[in-house]
């Protein structure tokens, strides 16, 4: 959809509202929020995505599909949809030529930085109208906004999650040098909505690992968040085989160990490599074909990591752990858990929840060994849903009840708070704050707001407001690295 007049990326009654406002409205200021969680005990939402929003559709998208192209191009397609849907006489196209004619998009927004954990109905962005006469536009844009952020931003959150159960457990039983931010991947993309989807959801577990198999997540951080894969560790990927291959190799072989022999010494002698391993019978592999291997598994360059694909993933992987111990051995680590031989790792991608990576590591540390030993990756399931009380939560925008509201605006220059209270919201998280909003820090460090400013109070305001301006008719003012937002997530220890 990127060819497409971002004024048409829209719900169809957004076209519509410009009539609608009172007579006389010069200016709106909504607020994206997440207004409350359905998920118990996690109560912030990881701010991430803006800045690639801003890039790649207030800025490329606006110029190359609307203020670059000829304005009776731009109102001839605007007419023949809305005409053709709506009927005729029914929007303003005076607003999208007026806007046109500007020749940039009159917009302000800020916003707390990317990388911050933003508690429940504490605003994340802001957004106003610089000019006067487009105070329509702010709240055309609510649509965009909200489809392209929130699983950017709760996949973000599975991420951390994620990362503080890895921080946990490896404080106990795994080395102090061995790298946090690489034990554990993201293996979603195929489960996605869309491509679009798939890597902005990569791109905000990406704050928490450097593993992904979502190539494109690598270009998009890339191009929108100041990183450099041939210089820095954006991201990286895996050597991994399928079961296409090992099931053609099976039926070309006879047998299963020629192609573990082959990947092994021929294909990648010097290189890790994972190996899928249950196409016909898993535990046949860790139990004698793996051993029958042992001396080029050995001799090998890399390592081996040996990937369940199916069956309870807890036994699975703990079980593999104890039963190549027993085969390979390996060394006791600093900490006294037992490491297996550097040739050996435990992979699992399949069905991985918090809950089921909790019990993986627990039962590892129970029996003595080091949490390392196993590799684990989020797909999609983890990625779309959480677990709670037995059940899936699938993770929608209303997981945090994401939306921007309007709770100022100026009409005939006048200030007028704005508001949204109903009766019927039982569970009052739909009511809205009233006039504009700061956010700022209380003396525990936790994210705060007021509301009830003004344009003129609001720049009156004693303490630091935390929303900062990052983008201002057309243009960017203010850009964050990924290596930034990763140590800001992480307190400086990504």
């Amino acid at each position: 959809m990127f060819n497409v007049n971002p004024l048409l990326l829209l719900d169809f009654y957004k076209t519509t509202h410009h009539e609608q406002y009172p007579k006389g409205i010069t200016k709106i200021v909504s607020y994206y929020t997440p207004r409350m969680s359905k998920i118990c005990g996690d109560d912030k939402l990881t701010m991430f995505g803006l800045q690639s929003f801003i890039k790649e559709y207030l800025i490329k998208a606006f110029n190359e599909n609307f203020f670059d192209v000829k304005k009776e191009k731009v109102i001839g397609e605007y007419r023949r949809i809305l005409d053709t849907t709506l009927g005729k006489g029914v929007v303003d196209y005076e607003k999208i030529e007026k806007l046109h004619d500007l020749g940039y998009l009159p917009i302000e927004i800020k916003a707390v930085d990317e990388g911050e954990r933003i508690p429940v109905k504490v605003p994340m962005i802001e957004i106003s109208n610089t000019h006067e006469d487009f105070a329509w536009l702010v709240n055309t844009l609510e649509t965009l906004l909200c489809c392209t952020l929130w699983h950017t931003q709760i996949s973000a959150n599975v991420g951390y999650k994620y990362r503080q159960i890895v921080n946990k457990y490896y404080e106990i039983s795994v080395d102090d040098d061995v790298p946090r931010n690489r034990a554990m991947g993201d293996f979603s993309m195929r489960g996605s909505e869309s491509c679009e989807s798939a890597v902005k959801s990569s791109a905000g577990f990406c704050l928490s690992f450097v593993n992904t198999a979502t190539v494109p997540a690598i270009i998009y951080l890339e191009r929108y968040y100041n990183c450099d894969a041939e210089n820095e560790p954006v991201a990286f990927g895996a050597v991994s085989t399928e079961h296409s291959v090992m099931s053609s190799n099976f039926a070309a072989d006879g047998d299963e160990i020629t192609m573990v022999k082959r990947l092994l010494t021929e294909i990648y002698p010097e290189t890790g490599f994972s190996m899928v391993s249950d196409s016909y019978d898993y535990m046949n592999m860790i139990e004698n074909i793996l051993p029958a291997c042992k001396q080029e598994i050995l001799n090998h360059g890399g390592y081996i990591g040996i990937r369940g694909d199916s069956g309870d993933p807890v036994e699975i992987s703990t079980q593999s752990v104890f039963k190549l111990w027993k085969s390979f051995g390996g060394r006791l680590n600093s900490k006294g858990f037992k490491v297996l031989d550097s040739h050996l790792k435990i992979i699992y991608g399949d069905g991985i929840t918090p809950q089921r990576a909790t019990r993986i590591f627990e039962i590892l540390i129970e029996n003595g060994f080091s949490c390392d030993n196993v590799f684990l990756a989020s797909g999609s399931y983890s990625m779309q849903c959480t677990e709670q009380n037995g059940e899936p939560l699938p993770h929608t925008r209303d997981t945090y009840g994401i939306a921007v509201k309007a709770t100022y605006c100026e009409i005939n220059g006048s200030p007028v708070p704005i508001y949204k209270e109903p009766k019927t919201d039982t569970e009052n998280f739909k009511k809205s704050g009233r006039g504009m909003y700061v956010v700022y820090r209380d003396e525990s460090g936790e994210f705060k707001c007021k509301d009830g400013f003004n344009s003129k109070t609001v720049q009156e305001f004693s303490g630091d407001n935390l929303l900062v301006a990052v983008f201002r008719d057309g243009k960017m003012l203010k850009e964050q690295s990924l290596q930034e937002i990763r140590g800001r997530l992480h307190g400086g220890k990504f």
